[in-house]
């Protein structure tokens, strides 16, 4: 995930190649958007980099608009504000997969304010993956060069969760 200044002050081409190079297959430009993306997708294309869209909760027709689009994965956002503020997520997901579902068979994986093994596992249920961003970041400032423990226990919570909801 990156921001699309960085993308601009690389150079597309330059950016993209870079990203081959390494072995990237798909990225998230979250302040790209939608309407803007083509330019930036074509080049990425070019390159066999799939340029990731997110979902947020809004109309129908949107949600249709894009993931009518999509490749290599949907990001879809639980929730509108800010990522990991949330501790209910209240957003009707299912209605958000069944209308991307509807026009698309790209994977979708819901994130953003999910960090409970809990909030993971109900979502595991009918999404095809689950994100988990922010509650990753603040173990890491919360225990800085100590936090490789901490990360290996949570993400063991998580994907347990996850793997018995299925």
């Amino acid at each position: 995930m990156t921001y699309l200044n960085p993308v601009f002050h690389y150079g597309h081409e330059a950016f993209f190649e870079r990203c081959q190079d390494v072995g990237i297959d798909g990225i998230i430009i979250p302040d790209l958007p939608f309407e803007e993306k083509e330019e930036v997708d074509v080049v990425a294309g070019n390159y066999g980099i799939d340029l990731i869209s997110m979902i947020a909760p809004t109309s129908k027709e949107r949600i249709r608009k894009i993931a009518k689009g999509a490749k290599g994965f949907l990001y879809v956002v639980s929730s509108m504000g800010v990522t990991g503020e949330r501790t209910n997520i209240t957003t009707d997901i299912d209605g958000m997969l069944k209308e991307i579902r509807s026009v698309s068979n790209v994977p979708a994986a819901v994130g953003f304010s999910i960090h409970t093994p809990g909030q993971a596992a109900e979502i595991s249920r009918t999404a095809e993956g689950v994100i988990v961003g922010s509650a990753v970041i603040k173990l890491i400032a919360k225990y800085g060069a100590h936090a490789g423990g901490h990360l290996y226990t949570y993400v063991r919570r998580m994907k347990e969760a996850v793997s018995h909801s299925q």
